[in-house]
């Protein structure tokens, strides 16, 4: 039986606080200073600072391309017919997809102000994403959201969801932290410690983009879709069909990293 955690860490007064929230704030908290040192890796990207700056671009990228995306790919029609809603944050509604290209946006001008080099910098930023991707589904797990689908057969770790009936359904939110988040971040720690990989500008990118793309297509499997969208033709969820792109960009980053010379020397200026 789910364990009815209650979506609200603490309350100040009028000050509610959600566990949501806190995942977001943690995440940051974590991935700041890792990002700070892998972006002194050689060959180096920037500067320690220049991470420190752009945490505010990376803030209003993953908080406005999410609600955007969710807007936009989920309910489009519900907003349209009632606009106020979309800024009724506390009610839920993050897209990944949309906070992936909010925060490349981001990136791009960010490195564009800088006079940074645009893949090299996303290259180290998207290591310590899979941080925030991991927190942010054990907040969907404790909000009792987002549940899987009702299980064939059996299995020990199945689950009852009361709000959404009393059939046993995969945990669909903690095998997308493991996978998008614990076993991504695993993958991308290991590709950063290689000085070769480091060297080819947008082929950690790319690794990324691809990575999440077939963690997030593969627990689609298990994961109910949204009420509101179902199945699209074939019986792919609209997670699934957000991927695709993804996954093709990830692969044409990685050709591209590899078509052209290894950089030698840092990007950056001592």
């Amino acid at each position: 039986m789910f364990p009815g955690l209650d979506p609200v860490a603490f309350q100040i007064g009028p000050l509610v606080v959600r566990w949501y929230a806190l995942a977001y704030i943690l995440a940051f908290i974590i991935a700041l200073p890792l990002a700070r040192r892998l972006v002194q890796l050689g060959p180096k990207v920037a500067t320690k600072v220049a991470v420190d700056d752009f945490l505010a671009y990376a803030v209003l990228g993953v908080l406005l391309g999410g609600r955007l995306g969710y807007v936009l790919f989920y309910r489009p029609l519900f907003f349209l017919s009632h606009p106020l809603e979309i800024f009724a944050t506390w009610k839920g509604g993050m897209s990944f997809h949309g906070g992936a290209a909010g925060v490349i946006i981001a990136l791009a001008l960010f490195t564009w102000r800088r006079g940074l080099n645009f893949l090299a910098f996303a290259d180290r930023i998207v290591v310590v994403v899979p941080i925030g991707l991991a927190l942010g589904r054990c907040a969907n797990f404790i909000n009792g959201e987002l549940w899987g689908r009702p299980v064939a057969s059996a299995v020990p770790w199945a689950m009852i969801f009361p709000a959404v009936g009393p059939e046993p359904r995969h945990p669909s939110e903690l095998y997308e932290a493991l996978t998008e988040g614990v076993l991504l971040l695993v993958v991308m720690l290991l590709a950063v410690s290689r000085p070769a990989l480091r060297a080819r500008a947008g082929f950690l990118s790319g690794l990324f983009l691809f990575g999440y793309a077939c963690a997030r297509a593969f627990c689609e499997l298990f994961r109910q879709p949204d009420d509101n969208i179902g199945f699209l033709a074939g019986g792919i969820t609209m997670g699934q069909l957000l991927c695709l792109p993804m996954a093709l960009a990830g692969i044409g980053l990685m050709v591209h990293a590899f078509s052209r010379p290894a950089r030698q020397t840092d990007w950056i200026a001592e």
